[in-house]
């Protein structure tokens, strides 16, 4: 047998302590150390008895079994899976609560029991609460079945027993595994849970689907081993209060990462965004600090308004604020407006907003804003029938990003009639190529 002890584990990093602290010494979270139990590894070295592997040269693995598909129905659900769920797949899907996992679990649960046995299991809800919310979203579908339970042994037994093709979780930080005694919502608890739901799922060809919950910096609660046990990784992203919800796939063995699903909250529930551009411009003002940008959201093209506001600042330092994106960047780009152009920005407070709710990353982005924190600042405007892209360096270069053409064809989809954007070698019209971000605001901003 092997030998236990007790350690005390963080439940932020997984790091173990023979003693209690009420500080992790390795990742500074302060009263995460919990008791468990900790198994001896030199024991177990000793009494393992294995056998020599037998390996297969890659060329000559049968190639026969082909995965199948479980189809969504949810149109972008299933291109951001790459076709929809794999038979035997173990999927996570993760965001910040209120975003809508319920409900988008409970909306594709009613598409699939159309033409599969689909069993949901909450953890969190009793089945009155779960049985409403489905009355209310999906009121013509009721072939789900509902079950209640926080025991992962319980519900890795029902896995096991074939009797559902489709298993929805919700949430995996509330089930505990009865060998464990840690709470749940533990590290050990979330790994060993993960794990044995993972292994009935394998064994018994079972989609199992997940829910996961953030920490308040946005990382999936629990350890990042988790994330590697599972095959697909989802992350529904956005503004909990409105604006468009993004899915968005993290982590996916089957198929692509660089599609996304684009959704609105309705009472029905959250609907497919058809064309997410047309609804961001409907309601744009053209004003100075207003500009268009063509970004990309996956392989889809889509049109935002970047809006940035000057104002001159109260107090001895200046402020920077952004919403939709990343504040280091507004800084640095700041920086380089103030240093490779005229426009001292040193006494003025700096505000970005990407209006819908839709957060930007990509390096694109930066020359929109710079053209919109220029146009604000100076009170000029740019084209109504112009839209911006291209990444900005350190030197103030205007350098190449990827999908000009989309860039271009979205575009000319809605009307606009020229595109400002880095010097490339698609001969194309409507590109007006620029070089620097000086010749930018010198050439296309324009007074009132």
């Amino acid at each position: 047998m092997a030998k236990s002890s007790i350690q005390f584990a963080c439940q932020e990093c997984g790091s173990s302590f023979s003693k209690w602290a009420g500080r992790c010494s390795n990742c500074g979270a302060w009263n995460s150390l919990v008791e468990e139990v900790a198994v001896s590894r030199g024991s177990i070295v000793e009494s393992s008895k294995g056998k020599k592997l037998t390996a297969t040269a890659i060329g000559k693995v049968a190639k026969t079994q082909k995965a199948t598909r479980l189809t969504t129905g949810v149109n972008d659900v299933d291109v951001v899976l790459g076709g929809g769920f794999v038979s035997g797949s173990v999927n996570l899907i993760a965001g910040q609560p209120g975003i809508g996992k319920s409900t988008l679990l409970m909306q594709l649960s009613a598409q699939l029991s159309r033409s599969h046995q689909v069993l949901y299991v909450s953890g969190e809800e009793s089945l009155e609460q779960v049985s409403l919310r489905a009355s209310r979203i999906t009121p013509k579908d009721q072939n789900v079945m509902l079950a209640s339970s926080t025991s992962s042994d319980d519900i890795a037994e029902t896995i096991l027993s074939s009797e559902y093709q489709v298993v929805i979780v919700d949430s995996i930080q509330t089930v505990s595994c009865a060998s464990v005694s840690s709470a749940p919502g533990s590290i050990s608890q979330i790994t060993n849970s993960t794990y044995l739901l993972t292994q009935a799922a394998k064994q018994a060809n079972v989609t199992l689907i997940l829910v996961g919950h953030v920490t308040k910096e946005g990382n999936i609660a629990g350890p990042k081993l988790m994330e590697h046990l599972v095959d697909v990784v989802l992350n529904l992203e956005g503004d909990r209060y409105g604006g468009f919800k993004v899915l968005r796939a993290v982590k996916n063995r089957y198929g692509s990462t660089s599609e996304v699903g684009i959704f609105d909250m309705t009472e029905g529930g959250l609907t497919p965004v058809d064309n997410p551009s047309a609804v961001l411009l409907a309601e744009r003002q053209v004003a100075d600090g207003s500009i268009v940008l063509a970004a990309m959201e996956g392989t889809r093209p889509i049109l935002v308004e970047v809006q940035a506001l000057v104002n001159r600042t109260s107090f001895g330092y200046p402020k920077r604020a952004a919403s939709g994106f990343d504040l280091n960047r507004l800084n640095l780009l700041t920086a380089v407006l103030t240093r490779r152009t005229k426009l001292d920005l040193s006494e003025f407070d700096v505000y970005i907003n990407i209006v819908g709710g839709i957060k930007i990353s990509e390096p694109a982005a930066d020359l929109a804003i710079c053209m919109a924190i220029a146009s604000a600042a100076k009170g000029m405007q740019l084209n109504e029938d112009a839209v911006v892209f291209g990444e900005v360096g350190l030197s103030g270069e205007v350098r190449h990003v990827s999908n000009i053409e989309k860039r271009i064809k979205e575009a000319n989809y809605l009307g606009f009639k020229n595109c400002i954007g880095p010097k490339s070698d698609i001969k194309n019209t409507k590109l007006q190529q620029v070089t620097s971000i000086k010749m930018a605001l010198n050439t296309y901003l324009k007074d009132k």
